[in-house]
């Protein structure tokens, strides 16, 4: 028999209701729902400090160039104009000597001579007799500046090509390397040799130092020893604030070049990479510290 839907219209209501709340369960299954996307963090870059007004308080050109590690906000002046690196450039003669050597030849002595010595070797001239380890020789020069250990580090790069060779390496083809100590600091407005922008030098000293152009192990080595450095007291560390850590490696020269490099380290936070370089008009001007400092304390400030 035949049962009509209009004698049982609750039945078909039931059915009904029934069928929507399955296929509703059925939907939600086959499709969660999707959390409301995440609104993307802008970095809003820094105000730039007035590099000019401290050219003008202490007569002389400044290039700057910082870059936070942590987010790629960066302060920038004068960043791609030409510098004499002075003695900066010995981050790189040792980073490229790590690169040449297994951690186990750092304790093969060197020997050199009394002839070899050259101006400004603290260290050095107490080791004629006894040569130096490569070790202590990357120590001496980037701890403490001397110009002989650099030189042993350049022979043992086969002199200025093998250093322009690293830093090609990395990436860098604005770093000009001509020559050793003492005579790359030799310099003139408009030469460029033994030359670099602040920029090209914040790159090569990240590859070195925070890069792949060196294993973990040999990065530790190189940046231990710019914090350990003796030279840098009255220039970019003289710039930052207190509890900051900083390793660097200053740099002195004719017409009042006068240079740091640096990593800094704000408290919990990944590092910033900073360049000043700095020269004046005259041959024999008088180098500004506190021009390097001050320029450190603004480019930092910008950061926070």
């Amino acid at each position: 028999m035949m049962i009509s839907a209009e004698r049982n219209p609750v039945s078909r209501r039931a059915v009904l209701a029934a069928l929507t709340v399955l296929s509703l369960v059925s939907c939600s299954t086959a499709t969660p729902a999707q959390p409301p996307a995440s609104t993307p963090v802008v970095s809003t870059p820094p105000k730039q400090p007035d590099f000019g007004r401290l050219e003008r308080d202490f007569d002389a050109r400044l290039g700057v160039y910082a870059v936070d590690t942590a987010n790629g906000r960066e302060v920038a002046f004068r960043a791609d104009e030409r510098f004499a690196y002075a003695s900066t450039h010995k981050v790189f003669t040792a980073g490229a000597v790590l690169q040449r050597i297994p951690i186990g030849d750092l304790e093969r002595t060197v020997k050199y001579s009394q002839n070899d010595l050259v101006a400004n070797s603290p260290v050095s001239e107490k080791q004629v007799a006894t040569g130096m380890t490569l070790r202590a020789a990357m120590d001496a020069a980037i701890r403490y500046s001397d110009n002989t250990a650099d030189n042993l580090l350049f022979r043992e790069l086969g002199g200025p090509n093998g250093l322009a060779a690293a830093v090609r390496a990395t990436g860098d083809t604005t770093t000009h390397v001509d020559r050793i100590e003492p005579a790359l600091n030799d310099t003139a407005p408009g030469d460029i040799r033994d030359t670099s922008t602040p920029r090209a030098m914040t790159a090569t000293m990240r590859a070195f130092t925070l890069g792949n152009a060196l294993p973990e192990d040999k990065r530790t080595i190189l940046v231990d020893l710019m914090r350990a450095n003796q030279t840098g007291g009255t220039v970019i560390r003289a710039g930052v604030p207190a509890g900051w850590q900083v390793g660097d490696k200053t740099g002195t020269g004719g017409y009042g070049t006068r240079n740091d490099i640096a990593l800094v380290w704000p408290p919990q936070r990944a590092p910033i990479l900073l360049a000043i370089l700095s020269d004046k008009k005259a041959k024999d001007a008088k180098t500004d510290d506190k021009l390097i400092a001050q320029a450190a304390a603004a480019a930092l400030a910008a950061f926070q």
